[in-house]
């Protein structure tokens, strides 16, 4: 049976041992190419694979869980050890990873009396439910019992949020007590009183994530230390990720890179964040907020050593000379098939509007204020709320107020205003021309913010009430709308020239392979195929294009619907064997 310690440095198996870790986030990929992309880690001269645990796809609903499919978190840790890989497990709360709300599940803002990432009773208590369900599906795989784990995270850049160390050992005291019994660690930032906010090195072995000036932050680290223990950077961060409205897509030369990686590896171990990146399909993406909402593309290439759709790199070559410095190389067959095709253009078969289809994918809500995703028991995706607001006249003050992230203001389903992150708020005035009016208001959750004090604040649609002419609007209808149903969709119903609206297209093959949506010409929504959500698209880039993993794929008929919320659409779409990261 295998051991593994840390002293003055890793120890596997009683001989000191040199980290060389990739992260590969299992929930990012398609189950059918994790073989593949574990393969091309090993092929690099990595000994372990890193990956976070999201929290809020494992219980997406309060006592709910999810352990099956691309949520197999027990077999990607399999798979590796097939491969004769370490894993170091990243198990959360938190995890931040450019992900919905950190990883953290919308449901915790439900209790207006629950504090995050605090020692707070409630919270504690919803994480040891959770850990409870998620420690059993791998404690047997820790090395303490022959399995490849030989690492778990308690937290995650801690220091950056709080200096709460109640919390955090209250945090070992929990993976403790459900069986964990590797070594623990924390990862933090090199930065101010980072390392002394988020570490409890009584207990577990501090190390610091960054993406340069690797000398200057393992001294920094060494001080911190006191004494000869590892030197670890748990996330080198060798690209980065784009958000909406980017000038371009992030990248990193990769000769720098590489002299910041020999940098690591002459004096300690390393974790390669991201060594592939993969997808944030879905609605699960992230966003930052300093001065402004950034929400994250659905591309996490993050300019990694894989690319999104899992090529070699020239970094990734890069990177294998330096690693060979320090280890040999293993020759690994690749042992998975992956094509790309051209599938070419396909023409739009039905289309409908969305007011039109409100009552096939949503059961109306009444109530007298409006009420919030979480209060309606919705996640991801968009909320659409109506209300009379009475005969015509002129509007002069019309303000949505506590609302998140992004508005579409319809007068009688005609589109008057879109407000966005700052502009949400803003007096809006216009006219009323019937006798009878229909406000019309459709949010799209954007990403919860995955990264410091906005964290506190994220519940999406109406919060506080809107207002009309001065006073609060009563009387409201509200539809969830977290676009899992859309085979419940009506194509005979009637669609409108600049509403939102589905499009339904039929993509038909023989061969089966990975392929790209060009959406040129289209405004801003989501894509399904075969009822799954590829993610979402905008034409304000950077990202131009989205990854339809071929696993995805039926040879035959493929059902493709694209939502659209600008009513800025072409009658076709183009699957083409060409990414488009840029715009």
């Amino acid at each position: 049976m295998k051991t593994f310690k840390i002293k003055d440095e890793f120890y596997l198996n009683e001989k000191p041992v040199k980290i060389i870790s990739g992260a590969i986030h299992y929930f990012r990929v398609v189950p059918e190419y994790w073989q593949d992309r574990l393969e091309k880690l090993k092929a690099l001269g990595c000994n372990t694979v890193e990956t976070y645990v999201p929290w809020n796809m494992h219980e997406p609903n309060e006592g709910e869980f999810n352990f099956e499919k691309g949520l197999n978190l027990r077999k990607f840790i399999q798979r590796a050890a097939e491969l004769n890989l370490n894993v170091i497990l990243r198990p959360a709360p938190y995890i931040c990873a450019e992900w919905e709300f950190g990883g953290l599940p919308y449901w915790l803002q439900k209790n207006p009396n629950l504090k995050i990432r605090f020692d707070h009773p409630i919270f504690l208590e919803k994480i040891e439910a959770y850990f409870e369900q998620l420690l059993a599906q791998v404690v047997d795989l820790q090395v303490t019992h022959g399995g490849p784990i030989i690492m778990m995270q308690v937290e995650n850049e801690y220091g950056s949020y709080s200096n709460d160390h109640d919390y955090l050992n209250k945090m070992a005291d929990l993976m403790e007590k459900y069986g964990v019994n590797v070594p623990l660690v924390t990862s933090d930032g090199p930065w101010g009183d980072m390392l002394e906010n988020g570490t409890i090195p009584e207990r577990a072995l501090p190390t610091i994530n960054c993406g340069s000036k690797i000398t200057e932050h393992f001294k920094r680290l060494k001080q911190f230390h006191g004494k000869k223990r590892p030197l670890m950077v748990m996330e080198f961060w060798i690209g980065w990720f784009d958000a909406w409205g980017d000038d371009e897509h992030h990248t990193m030369d990769g000769e720098v890179a590489a002299k910041e990686l020999d940098d690591i590896l002459s004096q300690g171990s390393v974790n390669i964040y991201m060594f592939h990146g993969g997808t944030n399909f879905g609605f699960m993406n992230g966003a930052n907020y300093y001065d402004r909402l950034t929400p994250d593309v659905t591309s996490y290439d993050y300019d990694a050593l894989l690319t999104e759709w899992g090529e070699v790199t020239p970094k990734y070559l890069e990177f294998q000379k330096i690693i060979g410095k320090y280890t040999d190389i293993p020759k690994v067959e690749l042992t998975t098939t992956i094509e790309k095709y051209a599938y070419g253009e396909v023409t739009v078969k039905n289309k409908t509007s969305l007011f039109n289809n409100l009552d096939n994918l949503s059961e109306k809500v009444v109530n007298n204020f409006p009420l919030t995703m979480e209060q309606m028991n919705q996640a991801t995706g968009y909320i659409y709320y109506q209300s009379d607001i009475g005969k015509a006249r002129e509007i002069e003050d019309f303000r949505l107020i506590g609302t998140n992230d992004r508005a579409h203001i319809y007068i009688n389903n005609h589109l008057i205003s879109t407000q966005y992150d700052l502009e949400l708020g803003n007096p809006t005035a216009f006219e009323l021309t019937e006798n009878e009016n229909k406000l019309g208001l459709l949010i799209e959750n954007m990403g919860r913010v995955n990264y410091s004090v906005k964290m506190n604040h994220q519940q999406k649609g109406v919060k506080d009430g809107v207002i009309v002419n001065g006073a609060f609007q009563s009387g409201w209808e509200m539809y969830s709308l977290p676009m899992t149903n859309l085979e419940k969709l009506d194509f005979s119903k009637e669609w409108e020239t600049g509403q939102p609206a589905f499009y339904q297209f039929e993509l038909e093959i023989d061969t089966i392979g990975d392929t790209f949506i060009d959406l040129s010409g289209w405004g801003k929504g989501f894509v399904s195929i075969n009822g799954f959500n590829i993610g979402r698209f905008w034409e304000i880039g950077p990202q131009q294009r989205l990854y339809v993993p071929g696993p995805l794929l039926n040879q035959g008929k493929n059902e493709v619907i694209v939502f659209e919320t600008e009513g800025k659409v072409t009658e076709v779409i183009t699957f083409t064997n060409q990414p488009k990261l840029d715009k």
